[in-house]
C-alpha cells in the first residue's frame, strides 16, 4: 500500500536553530521554519522533542506541538525558543503542511552537540548565524 502513495518530497523548506543574540554571559537561541518556496504553506504544524543520554541516564523532553497556520512564500516563522542545555540531546522537529490539497511531512534532526559555534552559517531569509537542516536542493 505504501508504494501506491505519491512521493511528496519536501524541498526548499528548512528548520534552523538561530543565534539571536550573544553576550559574554548568555546566548539566546530560537528555532525557525524557513520557507524558500515561491508558494505559501498552509495548515503548518511542527512537533518538537529532545531525547538522548545525559549524565549516564536516558532523558526525554516534553513533546511540544506548534500550529503555525500559514507561512507565506519566501518567509520564515519562529517556532520556539531553545535552551542550550538540550544541545547535548538529539533535537527532533517533525513538520507537516499542505500546498494546495497535498500534504507533506518531514523530520529534521539536530544530532547531539551539532549546535555549536563551529557549525554556524548565515541562515537564509533570517540573515543571522545558525545551524540549518534542509533548504534548497
Amino acid at each position: 500500500m505504501k508504494k501506491d502513495l505519491p512521493d511528496n518530497l519536501v524541498e526548499d523548506i528548512s528548520i534552523a536553530v538561530v543565534l539571536e543574540s550573544s553576550t559574554p554571559s548568555e546566548k539566546v537561541w530560537n528555532v525557525y521554519l524557513i520557507n524558500e518556496k515561491q508558494l505559501p504553506l498552509t495548515n503548518v504544524i511542527v512537533s518538537s522533542k529532545g531525547y538522548g543520554e545525559k549524565d549516564g541516564r536516558e532523558v526525554k523532553t516534553t513533546v511540544l506541538r506548534h500550529f503555525l497556520g500559514e507561512i507565506e512564500a519566501r518567509a520564515f516563522y519562529k517556532i520556539e525558543a531553545i535552551d542550550p542545555q538540550v544541545f547535548g540531546l538529539t533535537n527532533e522537529y517533525w513538520l507537516s503542511y499542505y500546498i494546495d490539497k497535498t500534504i507533506y511531512d518531514k523530520k529534521y534532526i539536530f544530532l547531539p552537540e551539532s549546535i555549536v559555534d563551529e557549525n554556524l552559517v548565515k541562515v537564509p531569509l533570517v540573515n543571522k548565524p545558525g545551524i540549518v537542516i534542509g533548504g534548497r536542493k
